[in-house]
């Protein structure tokens, strides 16, 4: 039977439509970091080499009898000015592109990518459901969150791609947007 993390880590793979604060331990990913627009031939490229790093340790997992589903796509987002970062051109969009791993996949099963851990510890989680260029609505709402819980950015904003955009028309897409956060 294949592990499948989407269905047995709820707590990681699913939201709410309205922010909540949730705790998130130290994970493994497969991650490749750059910049430049979504969709970009950067990003492109990094989603391709992602997804084939995640396929060949899918099949070492399988030959050693721990076969498992790959995951959904994630990114980290940020830049690097002062400025709002929705105020900065796309092509200077930093990211970190990442793709969960269950606790069976190690660094030496890993070629094309980094493996990496991640924790992000407490963090505002909410389900936004629609086109890409309607999450600042969203982040609007977590920011509202943020400042009546008392809680300030402790990382970077990370997106869980739940739809495939080329098969999920924009209104149905549904993405989990997380920031972690501390307290003020």
């Amino acid at each position: 039977m294949k592990l499948d993390l989407a269905k047995s880590d709820r707590h990681y793979y699913d939201a709410t439509r309205e922010p909540e604060l949730r705790t998130f331990d130290a994970y493994g990913y497969l991650t490749v970091t750059g910049f430049g627009a979504p969709g970009g031939e950067r990003y492109t490229e990094a989603v391709q080499t992602l997804y084939r790093t995640a396929y060949g340790a899918k099949k070492i997992a399988k030959a050693d009898g721990e076969d498992f589903v790959v995951p959904k796509l994630e990114g980290q987002w940020w830049v690097n000015s002062d400025e709002p970062p929705l105020s900065v051109p796309r092509e200077q969009w930093q990211w970190k592109l990442m793709i969960r791993m269950p606790e069976v996949v190690t660094a030496e099963m890993v070629s094309g990518a980094t493996f990496e851990r991640l924790t992000e510890g407490e963090a505002i989680q909410v389900m936004h459901i629609g086109p890409y260029a309607t999450e600042p609505e969203t982040l609007a709402r977590m920011e509202a969150f943020m400042t009546a819980e008392g809680l300030l950015m402790n990382g970077r904003h990370h997106e869980i791609y739940l739809s495939d955009p080329r098969k999920v028309p924009g209104a149905n897409t549904r993405t989990i947007l997380r920031h972690p956060v501390r307290r003020a």
